[in-house]
């Protein structure tokens, strides 16, 4: 038995990748300068829960879209029936689209003839690529209906999309961010990551600005509606009347700066028109000496100057009382470009600076703790042998890091979490290894026999246990987001890479040791005998007693879920939530009663972790998302006003929208996990295993979601991350089990199914217990010192491990039995029916 030469070479190869990885995240900035680019360049990144920063998920607004599409689609309309020579007709916005009516029916045929030329073939879309952008149709005998079709709204929202992508990119850039995040999320929506802001006010209203310009002239005659707008003057609010004609928009501008008018010193804003801007300018200037000319940005006119003198170099300047962070603001906002719709903040969370250092350091601590007692405790249960599985765990800890340097993946808080519990399931393997050679060394085999029966029989165990997590996961990064998902890819790196360093390292490292100490029999020791050899526990006897405790336990916790019900965080129930530290002892009484007085619907205060740090929470408030934003601006300014040098450590504004859509994705996770774990057991096994797993699962699921409903616990995302790591975990611990019955099953097929049972469980009691021992040992500090961020997924994860193991002898199996006893009954009375005579089948 010898492992051949190329496989050693590929796993040192693949452990000095990982190294190499690894070495830029722990080398100072100086030596880190001193490697190669192609090595330094991989390092892992920090999400912004640990360095502190501002994540905002912006939505292009459809509805002005559409509305603004409509608009210019019955200019157009109404200019080619013009130039047509169609007289006496009216085009209007009716709704989502465009009526225009004519003066006499039988033009109506020409008119489409003539209207036919706005529909265009969207291209761009993929699978939609050739279709029309425009539905065309007759109504009535004078009218013709002009809409958007499907395939055109997508393909103008795709393109605003893209369009204020960029233009958000170049607006970060004028700021001067360092290292922002900016991409296209889902169909309509932007994620901005900004490492470092702590107060993205100035940033939130530089992007939701669209910053479409244009110059109209002022109008003393006309009703408004005909041609005659108006609009509020920024500075005095009144009301003026304009052209709604625009005879020049920002579209021509090429420059933008701020600068300080010579004669007045207030702040103002230069501009320049390229060639084509500069003319129309210059002809509209000369032809209207003496008279007032609006300049308005969305939909505010900021200065209406009379023309002194025809301007012909194509330059100008806006003035209307600005500061100078103003005037500098709006000079970026020109040179970026105007936006092709609003966007509106649907989500919002900032983490202060001093609270990522205090996660980092938390993250650190709670995970070296982990690692120690798992590490103490296998050395306690397999001594020497146990050191062997240790090393490989320090190897898996240091791979999934190298992983994620080279994926450019990002480390979150709930991403170290996932990190601490993959300690804890990837010592599983191992177990099952160790467990496995005792077990073929006790029926009298030599040490390299035992050593590859042992691994041969384990891996396909490995194989099925870690594919139901690595299921859950999945399911986790696809419908999670932000740090949740995070989560999922160090959990799914952590588990995929423990399948190679149990299975290929354990196995180099065991085959070295037993070839140089020349073993004959491969004992492994245990120092610590939690479970004897030779134990023979019936726990069938009691499988009515496990089965019905359960059911009761589900429901009393069933009547917690609806009383007093799970304490939705803010993923689920939208509003506001800000962690505040004051530099004394917090006045709540001041807090509540300066908050209560702004109208913000119900406000929830209480300290958090000691005096000085406040937990505000404010409900969901009416209007969407622009009332979240606006709601949160004013909270904070009166949390400044009452605790003055008041440090917000964080913010999170979830809308309406973003809220209802994490209800639907956590809902729909739970239920595809569970079908997945279903749809791969019975593939694996047959279906009464599937069935009882199943039925296992939901009773473990329903006594978690009372544990949250008792204890009051923030029901979020990651505590839906918590349920799905579970569901994981809870079925992983049931195919080993199952795993173990189906090969009795096979060697003893004399025996009874309640003999099978019991021998299954008591053979890999030993296996769950330190598994389950190990999953609670690693998350075990993080639960009491990990703080608010994470007490959601490790305080019901340790509940869990323990619900899952107890489950997995006490109701799974039950379930089997009871399953499997009516199948064999079945079949029996189906045998009997066949071999009874013809008269008794005809009589049945």
């Amino acid at each position: 038995m010898r492992t051949p030469r190329w496989k050693l070479v590929t796993y040192a190869l693949v452990l000095l990748a990982g190294l190499m990885a690894v070495l830029p995240s722990l080398l100072p900035p100086a030596q880190l300068a001193a490697l190669p680019v192609w090595v330094s360049e991989y390092k892992v990144t920090l999400g912004l829960d640990l360095r502190g920063g501002s994540h905002l998920v912006l939505e292009v607004d459809g509805r002005s879209l559409v509305q603004e599409r409509l608009d210019s689609l019955a200019a157009d309309a109404r200019q080619r029936l013009l130039e047509a020579g169609f007289r006496d007709l009216s085009v209007r916005v009716t709704g989502e689209a465009v009526i225009a009516t004519l003066a006499d029916p039988s033009q109506r045929s020409g008119a489409l003839e003539t209207l036919q030329d706005l529909v265009s073939s969207v291209r761009g879309i993929g699978f939609a690529t050739g279709q029309p952008d425009l539905a065309l149709a007759a109504e009535g005998e004078r009218e013709i209906r002009l809409a958007l079709t499907e395939t055109g709204l997508q393909d103008r929202i795709n393109a605003a999309v893209e369009q204020s992508l960029e233009i958000v990119r170049h607006r970060i850039d004028e700021i001067g961010v360092a290292e922002p995040t900016i991409q296209r999320l889902g169909a309509d929506r932007i994620l901005v990551q900004l490492p470092g802001v702590q107060d993205p006010a100035r940033i939130k209203t530089l992007l939701g600005s669209t910053a479409k310009l244009s110059f109209h002239r002022l109008s003393y005659a006309g009703q408004v509606g005909s041609g005659v707008f108006t609009l509020p003057d920024r500075t005095s609010g009144e009301r003026l009347r304009l052209e709604r004609h625009a005879t020049l928009t920002g579209e021509r501008l090429i420059d933008a700066a701020p600068g300080f008018d010579a004669w007045t010193g207030e702040p103002i804003v230069t501009f320049r028109f390229d060639s084509a801007g500069a003319r129309i300018f210059a002809r509209f200037t000369q032809a209207h000496v003496g008279e007032p000319f609006a300049i308005v940005l969305d939909g505010k006119v900021l200065s209406a100057p009379v023309i002194r003198e025809p301007i012909l170099g194509g330059s100008g300047q806006i003035s209307g009382g600005f500061t100078v962070q103003e005037a500098t603001d709006l000079a970026s906002l020109l040179r970026a470009g105007a936006l092709p719709a609003p966007l509106t903040v649907v989500e919002e969370r900032t983490v202060g600076a001093d609270l990522g250092s205090d996660a980092i350091a938390m993250g650190a601590w709670t995970g070296l703790a982990g690692f120690a007692l798992v590490f103490l405790f296998m050395v306690a249960l397999y001594g020497g042998w146990g050191l062997i599985a240790n090393f490989a765990l320090l190897l898996n800890v240091v791979l999934t890091f190298g992983a994620l340097s080279w994926l450019g993946a990002t480390l979150t808080l709930p991403g170290i979490a996932g990190i601490v519990l993959g300690i804890g399931l990837a010592v599983d393997a191992n177990v099952l290894i160790n467990e496995r050679i005792r077990e073929e060394t006790r029926k009298g085999m030599s040490a390299f026999g035992a050593l590859d029966a042992g691994f041969r029989r384990a891996y396909a165990t490995i194989v099925d246990s870690n594919v139901t997590t690595l299921i859950a996961t999945a399911l986790l990064f696809m419908v999670g987001s932000g740090p949740v998902r995070g989560f999922a890819v160090t959990m799914g790196l952590g588990i995929a890479i423990s399948m190679f360093t149990a299975v290929s390292v354990v196995r180099v490292l065991m085959e070295w040791v037993v070839r140089a100490r020349k073993l004959k029999h491969l004992y492994i020791a245990t120092p610590v005998y939690l479970v004897p050899d030779g134990t023979r526990i019936p726990f069938m006897r009691v499988r009515s007693f496990g089965i019905g405790l359960s059911i009761l336990l589900s429901l009393a916790s069933l009547v917690l879920f609806i009383k007093p019900g799970l304490n939705y965080g803010i993923d689920f129930r939208g509003g506001i939530q800000i962690e505040v530290h004051t530099p004394g002892p917090a006045d709540l009484a001041a807090l509540r009663s300066g908050l209560n007085a702004l109208n913000v619907g119900e406000v929830t205060l209480q300290n958090f972790g000691n005096e000085a740090t406040v937990l505000v929470r404010a409900e969901r408030q009416a209007g969407g998302e622009a009332a979240q934003t606006k709601a949160v601006e004013q909270m904070k300014t009166e949390i400044s006003k009452v605790a003055p040098g008041a440090k917000f450590l964080r913010v999170e504004v979830v809308g309406p929208k973003v809220s209802g859509e994490l209800v639907k994705a956590g809902i729909m996770s739970l239920v595809l996990a569970s079908l997945a774990m279903l749809a791969y057991i019975w593939f694996r096994f047959e279906w009464p295993f599937a069935i009882g797993a199943i039925a296992t699962l939901a009773l473990d699921v329903t006594k978690t979601l009372g544990f949250f409903a008792l204890t009051g616990l923030d029901f979020n995302l990651t505590a839906i991350a918590a349920l799905l790591t579970l569901i994981g975990y809870s079925v992983n611990d049931k195919v080993v089990v199952y795993d173990r019955m189906r090969e009795n099953m096979r060697l003893y097929k004399q025996t009874g199914l309640r003999e099978i049972i019991d021998r299954s469980i008591n053979e890999t009691l030993g296996r769950s217990l330190y598994t389950s021992a190990t999953a609670f040992l690693a998350m075990l500090p993080m639960a009491f010192m990990g703080g608010s961020a994470v007490e959601s997924f490790a305080v019901p994860m340790l509940f869990g491990i323990v619900i899952a193991a107890s489950s997995s002898v006490f109701i799974a199996a039950p379930i089997l039995l009871f399953l499997g006893d009516w199948r064999k009954r079945r079949r029996t009375a189906q045998t009997q029916v066949q071999t009874a005579p013809v008269e008794f089948q005809r009589f049945s």
